[in-house]
């Protein structure tokens, strides 16, 4: 045999592997339009309840817009750092430089539970549990190595000699970041956004810990759900959230596309 697979077999085992990936996700579907008052498939048709129950309920539209404001403000702060950071770290491009993004990657590196704990340690003396200021440098800061890994990834393939002829053209380096290096990597920073955002609207574990009664985000209304009664209404935000954040991908990846092009 020399090692090789039929094509047949390696794309039945892709398919296999997506839909693995991908059953549990269409099975909250069914769910969430089911007729009955607990999480369960539908037995006597499909019904839109629970969805009317999440749509017009203040509880779930108060999380849903918390969960929301703090996914915005927090993007923009692992943009703004995020982008800083990678920016930095390609003009310089010394040794150093390797440990100052390995440093910006350990909060993906570290057990969320783990940072979450060092959080709430921190952020008692300082007054930021149960803060909306609080949760927004959590998320922000945690949602940095998204933006470096995508910016990073676009400045690889950003020819310096541009930032040298504007340079020599009497640019100052805020002109050249402006009109020069920001719009070629675009693409990097949309697609760092929308991880970061996509981040912050599902986080859980940090607000468990550093949030209770002031900040209730989306994720932790769905958390105490569970824990308290089986409710459907769980399923048609989970339907909601997963609708919402495929038009992110597709925004995204219509972009690249519209850049490539």
């Amino acid at each position: 045999m020399d090692g090789t697979y039929p094509a047949g077999a390696s794309r039945g085992l892709a398919w296999a592997t997506a839909l693995y990936l991908v059953l549990p996700i269409l099975i909250v579907l069914p769910v969430a339009l089911t007729d009955q008052r607990y999480l369960s498939l539908p037995e006597h048709g499909i019904s839109f309840q629970h969805f009317r129950t999440v749509l017009t309920s203040p509880a779930w539209l108060g999380s849903i817009w918390q969960s929301f404001t703090i996914a915005v403000a927090a993007t923009a702060l692992s943009v703004s750092a995020g982008t800083l950071c990678a920016i930095g770290c390609w003009r310089i491009s010394r040794r150093a430089t390797d440990l100052v993004r390995v440093l910006m990657l350990l909060p993906l590196i570290i057990p969320s539970i783990v940072y979450a704990i060092g959080l709430y340690r921190y952020f008692g003396p300082l007054g930021l549990l149960d803060r909306f200021l609080g949760v927004v440098i959590a998320h922000g800061v945690t949602g940095i190595p998204y933006v470096i890994i995508t910016v990073s990834t676009a400045l690889a393939a950003f020819d310096p000699r541009l930032e040298q002829a504007a340079r020599g053209m009497g640019a100052s380096l805020s002109q050249t970041l402006r009109w020069v290096i920001l719009p070629r990597i675009a693409p990097g920073i949309f697609s760092g956004a929308i991880f970061a955002f996509i981040h912050s609207w599902d986080e859980l574990v940090m607000v468990l810990f550093i949030a209770s009664r002031d900040v209730f985000t989306l994720p932790r209304r769905i958390w105490d759900g569970i824990n308290e009664n089986l409710d459907p209404a769980m399923a048609a935000v989970a339907v909601l959230l997963i609708f919402f954040t495929l038009l992110l991908l597709l925004a995204d990846r219509a972009l690249r596309r519209r850049n490539e092009g």
